[in-house]
């Protein structure tokens, strides 16, 4: 920011306290800190451009500075008078709200400004959108449809009024037209094919429905034929029933002896069998249990000795964290220590004493000295 639009820095030290607890004691302040600021809005800078923007900001940052430096004086002379606080707090939250609403005026350009051009921007990427939505899932839409979307896309204008979004609009409609113009292609050859497999179906349900007639006749002459036929075979197999009904008979019987013979055998062998196999199952359950046993075992000290290691690096990493953070500190404190050595020796140089100068830098340091600050 230019010399001429720095704001005022806070009261002296010296005068503060005379500033802070008289009634509107800040006014002078105010009123020097308003004549910059309606010095700056008289020409308000050029918006469109990054330098106006960013001097707009910068005026709004200057005014937070001064509010905030303003403040902390208020803050540090309430502290130190006790006897005083209400006027200081009424004070300083007057000219708090006073400096806050001086800066929303300040950046209330850029803030318009900022809203406009974010309504601008999302104006054409709604319309960029739009456009995709349409050329998006054409493959469940019926030509009608298709056709709709077609008249949609085509209704968008393109020229200047798209402003920067000019080529993307134009790539996106180009691209969202001819897709729906070859979804609609698709669509209607789909369309066409449908309704010649409709009269070939047709068709064939035609030739269908004769074939069945036809067949139907010819089923109704064979199965009389068969029935005859089936007739005349049922005799011969009545005959031959009866012939083999005598012979099986006889060797159901002899079936029958062999077959209790065969039984009290097959009972033997399976009782057999059903002791062996209790005694396998007994031996092979003790042997299982055991196994399980010596497993649960073996994966108790697995846990154990993983919870023992888990507990060794956590330990350790704290301990690491610890010392990285004291080493941290002790280096801090050694470069502060130097440069404010640095400091005490220069000013010793002016020809006062180490005490003076240790005290003069041990104030800066601790923020005391307005407008004044050490690097470290």
């Amino acid at each position: 920011m230019s010399a001429e639009k720095e704001l005022i820095v806070a009261p002296p030290q010296e005068t503060a306290l005379a500033v802070y607890s008289a009634e509107k004691g800040l006014d002078p302040w105010l009123q020097q800190i308003r004549v910059k600021i309606d010095e700056f809005l008289a020409v308000v800078p050029d918006l469109k451009t990054v330098k106006g923007r960013k001097e707009i900001a910068s005026m709004a940052y200057e005014v937070a500075r001064t509010k905030t430096a303003i403040e902390n004086k208020g803050k540090e002379l309430s502290a130190e008078q006790k006897k005083v606080p209400a006027r200081i707090d009424a004070e300083r939250k007057r000219v708090w709200d006073i400096l806050e609403s001086w800066q929303k005026e300040v950046r209330k350009p850029l803030d318009d400004w900022q809203a406009a051009e974010d309504a601008r921007i999302d104006r054409h990427n709604d319309a960029i959108n739009r456009m995709k939505d349409l050329a998006a899932e054409l493959g469940t839409l019926d030509a009608e449809q298709l056709q709709a979307r077609l008249s949609e896309l085509s209704a968008f204008q393109l020229g200047e009024a798209w402003e920067e979004f000019e080529a993307e609009a134009a790539r996106t409609k180009e691209a969202s037209l001819n897709a729906a113009q070859a979804a609609l292609v698709a669509r209607q050859k789909y369309d066409v094919e449908q309704a010649e497999l409709a009269r070939l179906r047709r068709e064939a349900e035609e030739r269908a429905e004769q074939d069945r007639t036809r067949a139907a006749q010819e089923a109704a002459v064979e199965a009389e034929r068969q029935r005859v036929a089936q007739e005349q075979q049922a005799a011969r197999e009545a005959a031959a029933r009866r012939e083999q009904e005598l012979l099986d008979q006889a060797a159901a019987q002899e079936r029958e002896a062999e077959n209790q013979r065969l039984q009290l055998k097959l009972q033997a062998e399976q009782a057999e069998r059903a002791r062996i196999q209790a005694e396998a199952d007994r031996v092979a359950a003790e042997q299982r249990m055991e196994q399980e046993r010596q497993d649960a075992a073996r994966r108790q000290e697995e846990a154990a000795e993983q919870a023992r290691q888990e507990e060794r690096r956590r330990a350790d990493a704290a301990a690491a964290e610890i010392l990285r953070q004291q080493e941290a500190r002790e280096r801090d404190q050694a470069h502060k220590t130097k440069v404010m050595g640095e400091a005490k020796t220069a000013l010793m140089s002016l020809s006062i004493t180490e005490e003076l100068a240790r005290s003069i830098v041990l104030k800066i340091a601790r923020r005391e000295v307005p407008n004044i600050t050490i690097n470290f």
